[in-house]
C-alpha cells in the first residue's frame, strides 16, 4: 500500500525497504536528473493541517530534515502530498517520525527564498506511483504527566566553542542572561537568551515564534537549556543563534540537586539517560563559574530607586491607555512605603471585587508600558508571575507624610525587562502559594489607611475631596527648584516695578487658558524663537498622498548602506511602495534597532512601520538621491512621536548623509543626531499656557513656557498618551479646582520673571513662570 508504517525493533526496521531503492542526499537533488529508484529520508520537523485544494483534492504538507547533514546550509525540504496519501499521512504522522518517500516528482519550490529550505520540493501522490514509509518508534511516558518521550533518534550536541557559521546544530548551555518573551514589532513573540558552557564561549540566541508556548520556558539565570535545530550565523566576529525550521527546546532548573524535569509545551521529545548526566555536570559547573543572583525581592524589602525582580500573584488588571496597562499584584508581604494607586474607573478593573477589597493594603499597582502591554492584557487573574526589572520611583513633595512609591515596568527589553508566567508546579510558586495561604487578611485590613496614597483623581466621595482640598490650601502644590534665597514678593509690588526682574511669589491660580489642555501644545524653534501649531494627521496624510504620485526611482535602490524592497499595491491605483532598510556593517539589524526610509506609503502604512521598527523617515525619489518630504511633514517618526523641522532655519541635506551614522560602531539613531546630519533644525514640543495669578494684593497674567519640567510630563508625549492627558487634567483640577471659591483655592509658590516687549508703537511688560514644578503628590 502507498503509505506504510514500519516498526523499529532494536534500532532496525522490522520490515526492510525494497532492495531496488537507494538513498539520495538532499544536496544531490536537482531538476533534470533521474531519481527513479531513489528515496529521500528525514525526520518530520513540521507538518501543516490537512486541507482541500480548489478541485477538492486532499492536500498535506510536511517538512523533512536530514539529520545526517546537520552542518549543511540546506538540510530541510518541503514534501507536498496529494489525494488519499495526504489523508492517510495526516492520520498517522507525528513530529519526530522518520519519513521515507520514493517515486516522487521533483519540482522547483516557489517558497525557497522565504523559508530557507531546499530549492526544490517533492510532489507525492498515489496516481504518480509514489510510496511513503513512516518509521514509528516505541514511546514511553516521562515523569511529567503529559509528555511522551521518544528513545530515538540519538542526537549529537555541539560545544559552544565548535560552532560554525551557517550550520544548524543541537546544543546545551547555561543561561547567563535572558529577556522574557515579548511581542516583537511584527506578530511573533521574541525571546533573547545568552548561553555559556564549560568551553567559556558565549552564544546569544534570538528566538522568534508565533506561539508563546513554543519559546523556551526560562525563569531565571542559571537555568539550563537544550536547543535542537538552532541555526548559527556569524556577526561582527561573534556567533549568534536564531530559530530555524523545526527548532525545539527543553529547559531545566539549574539548581544542583533539583529534579531533572524538562519544561516544554511539546508532548513529543527525546531525552536520553546520558543527557541527565550532562545536566548534572552543567549544574555543578555553573554553581562555581556563573554569578547567579539570589531569590527575587519581596515587596517588604523594596527601596526607592531600585530595579528588582518580583514573584507574585495577579489579582487585578485594567487598561489605562493605549501605551500602558495596570497590574495589581501581591506577594503576601507589605511594602514599607505608601504606594501609588493608579487612577482607573472601577468598572474597568478586572478581578474579584471582594478579594481586591480584602487585599487593598497588601497589593501594589505596577504600571507596564509599550511592548509589555499586549502580554499583560492576556494574563489570567490568579496566575503567578515573575516580573523582571521593575523600577521603584519615589515621588515626594519634600514632606515624608505625602511621599509614595510608584512601580513601573518600562517599555523595551533592556536589562531583561519583561513578564514571565510561572506554572503552579514551579518550586517558587509552591512556596509562594503556601505563604499566601498563611497570611491573615484580617490583620492586613486593620492596617492604617495612610499606608497607601489614593491617587484616584475622581476620589471616593465628597469627604475625600474636601480633605484633599483642605490639605492643598495649607501646603503649596508647587515646588521651587532653585533660587531658594529669594523672598516672597507681593503681586502689587511686582506690577509697579520695572522689568526685567526675577521674583518669588505665593499666589492662587484663578483661571488659565487654554481650557482644552491639548491646545496648549505648540512647536518651538530654539534658533529663531518661532512658535507654530502641531500639524494634524490629515495634513501629513495629504503630503504622503502627494508624494506617492511619483514612483520610486529604481536606480536609487539597494546601495552600499541600505537594502531596498519594492512592491505594488493590488488596488486600482497600483501604487508602488519602496522601503529602504539602513544596514550596519553591511548587515540588516533587528527591527527594534533599524532605521528605515519609506516612499509611496499611506499614513496608515507608515504608522504600522513605526510599531515594528525603531525609526521611520518618509522620503521621495529624485534623479540623484532620496530626499525628505516638505518640512510641513515630520522628518522622522519614532514610536508615537512625530519630529518636525523648522522651515526657516533648516537646510535639508541629501539622505545619503545618514550613512555617516550607519557607519558608527553603535548607531543610536537619536532624533537630535539624525536632525543634525540631515541639516534640520528640530522643533521642540512645548507647553504654552496663560495663568491668571492672584494673592489679595493684585492679579497678573504669567505665561508658562515649558518642555516637561513644570508638569513632569514630556510635552512631546502628551498628544498620543491618554494616561498622561488624564494626569495633566487632574493636575490642573488640583491647581485650579473647578467651581471653587477663591478662598478655597490652593496656594502656588512660583518663580516668575518680568521682561519687556517693545515695537514701534507699544511697550508692554510680560511675566513668565520658571524653575517651578508641580508637587508629585497633588493628584
Amino acid at each position: 500500500m502507498p503509505v506504510q508504517l514500519l516498526k523499529i525493533i532494536k534500532e532496525k526496521s522490522e520490515t526492510p525497504l525494497p532492495s531496488h531503492l537507494q538513498k539520495e542526499d538532499l544536496k544531490h537533488l536537482q531538476e533534470g536528473f533521474d531519481h527513479t529508484n531513489k528515496y529521500v529520508q528525514g525526520i518530520v520537523v513540521l507538518s501543516y493541517p490537512l486541507t482541500k485544494l480548489g478541485d477538492g483534492t486532499e492536500f498535506f504538507k510536511v517538512v523533512l530534515q536530514d539529520l545526517d547533514n546537520l552542518c549543511s546550509r540546506i538540510n530541510s525540504i518541503n514534501i507536498l502530498i496529494y489525494g488519499k496519501m495526504a489523508e492517510d499521512c495526516a492520520k498517522v504522522i507525528r513530529h519526530g517520525d522518520t519519513f521515507v518517500v520514493a517515486g516522487f516528482k521533483l519540482a522547483k519550490s516557489p517558497t525557497a527564498r522565504e523559508d530557507g529550505r531546499h530549492g526544490c520540493h517533492l510532489e507525492v501522490s498515489e496516481e504518480a506511483g509514489s510510496a511513503i514509509y513512516i518509521y514509528t518508534v516505541p514511546r514511553t511516558t516521562a515523569t511529567s504527566e503529559t509528555a511522551s518521550v521518544s528513545v530515538a533518534p540519538k542526537y549529537v550536541y555541539t560545544p559552544l566553542n565548535h560552532l560554525k557559521d551557517g550550520t544548524i546544530v543541537n546544543l546545551y548551555g547555561v543561561v547567563k542572561f535572558f529577556k522574557p518573551p515579548y511581542v516583537s514589532k511584527g506578530t511573533d513573540y521574541c525571546s533573547v537568551v545568552t548561553l555559556v558552557d564549560p568551553s567559556n564561549v558565549k552564544l546569544t540566541c534570538t528566538l522568534f515564534n508565533g506561539n508563546l508556548d513554543s519559546l523556551p520556558k526560562i525563569y531565571k539565570v542559571g537555568d539550563i537549556v537544550r536547543f535542537h535545530r538552532i541555526k548559527i550565523r556569524e556577526y561582527n566576529g561573534q556567533m549568534q543563534g536564531i530559530t530555524s525550521v523545526g527548532f525545539a527546546s527543553l529547559t531545566f532548573d539549574g539548581t544542583v540537586g533539583a529534579p531533572v524535569v524538562p519544561r516544554t509545551s511539546s508532548k513529543l521529545y527525546t531525552f536520553m539517560d546520558e543527557e541527565q548526566k550532562t545536566i548534572e555536570e552543567l549544574r555543578v559547573w555553573a554553581a562555581s563559574n556563573l554569578s547567579i543572583s539570589g531569590p527575587a525581592a519581596k515587596l517588604s524589602a523594596v527601596q526607592p530607586m531600585l530595579f528588582f525582580d518580583l514573584t507574585c500573584q495577579l489579582v487585578g488588571k485594567a487598561k489605562v491607555d493605549g501605551s500602558s496597562f495596570l497590574l495589581k499584584v501581591w506577594d503576601g508581604t507589605k511594602c514599607p512605603y505608601p504606594t501609588w494607586k493608579v487612577p482607573v474607573e472601577a468598572r474597568d478593573l478586572e478581578g474579584e471585587k471582594v478579594l481586591l477589597h480584602q487585599l487593598r493594603n497588601l497589593t501594589v499597582d505596577i504600571l507596564v508600558y509599550d511592548n509589555h502591554v499586549q502580554l499583560a492584557k492576556s494574563l489570567k487573574i490568579g496566575s503567578f508571575l515573575r516580573i523582571y526589572s521593575i523600577h521603584t520611583k519615589q515621588a515626594s513633595a519634600g514632606n515624608e507624610d505625602v511621599s509614595h512609591i510608584e512601580f513601573h515596568l518600562h517599555g523595551g527589553t533592556c536589562y531583561g525587562r519583561g513578564i514571565g508566567v510561572l506554572p503552579e508546579s514551579n518550586l517558587d510558586v509552591k512556596e509562594l502559594k503556601a505563604f499566601l495561604e498563611s497570611v491573615d487578611l484580617a490583620d492586613s485590613q486593620n492596617m492604617e489607611s495612610m499606608s497607601s496614597v489614593e491617587l484616584d483623581g475622581t476620589f471616593n466621595n465628597v469627604t475625600d475631596l474636601e480633605s484633599h482640598l483642605q490639605r492643598c490650601q495649607q501646603l503649596s502644590v508647587t515646588v521651587l527648584t532653585d533660587h531658594q534665597d529669594l523672598n516672597n514678593t507681593e503681586l502689587k509690588t511686582i506690577l509697579n516695578s520695572t522689568a526685567p526682574q526675577q521674583y518669588r511669589i505665593r499666589a492662587k491660580l484663578r483661571t488659565y487658558k487654554p481650557q482644552k489642555l491639548h491646545q496648549s501644545i505648540k512647536l518651538h524653534c530654539s534658533k529663531c524663537n518661532s512658535l507654530q501649531e502641531v500639524p494634524d494627521g490629515d495634513d501629513f496624510d495629504f503630503i504622503l498622498q502627494g508624494s506617492a504620485v511619483t514612483a520610486p526611482n529604481p536606480e536609487l535602490h539597494s546601495t552600499s548602506w541600505y537594502d531596498s524592497v519594492v512592491w505594488t499595491t493590488q488596488d486600482q491605483k497600483q501604487r508602488k511602495i519602496a522601503i529602504h532598510f539602513v544596514k550596519h556593517d553591511e548587515m540588516l539589524q533587528q527591527p527594534e534597532d533599524t532605521l528605515l526610509m519609506v516612499e509611496g506609503g499611506t499614513l496608515k502604512e507608515v504608522w504600522k512601520l513605526t510599531k515594528r521598527f525603531k525609526c521611520v523617515i518618509p522620503v521621495r525619489s529624485t534623479e540623484d538621491d532620496l530626499e525628505l518630504l516638505d518640512l510641513s511633514a515630520p522628518f522622522l517618526l519614532q514610536g508615537n512621536i512625530k519630529y518636525y523641522g523648522c522651515k526657516r532655519c533648516s537646510t535639508p541635506k541629501p539622505i545619503k548623509s545618514l550613512s555617516s551614522i550607519a557607519a558608527e560602531q553603535r548607531p543610536s539613531w537619536e532624533p537630535t543626531e539624525i536632525a543634525q546630519v540631515l541639516g534640520i533644525e528640530p522643533l521642540q514640543y512645548v507647553f504654552i499656557m496663560k495663568f491668571t495669578l492672584v494673592d489679595g494684593t493684585g492679579a497678573l497674567n504669567a505665561y508658562l513656557f515649558d518642555y516637561e519640567k513644570f508638569f513632569q510630563i514630556p510635552a512631546s508625549e502628551i498628544l498620543t498618551n491618554n494616561f498622561l492627558q488624564q494626569k495633566m487634567q487632574m493636575t490642573m483640577n488640583t491647581l485650579c479646582p473647578p467651581g471653587r471659591k477663591l478662598d478655597d483655592l490652593p496656594w502656588l509658590e512660583c518663580f516668575i520673571k518680568s521682561y519687556n516687549v517693545r515695537d514701534a508703537m507699544n511697550h508692554q511688560v510680560y511675566y513668565q513662570i520658571f524653575d517651578t514644578t508641580v508637587a508629585e503628590d497633588v493628584v
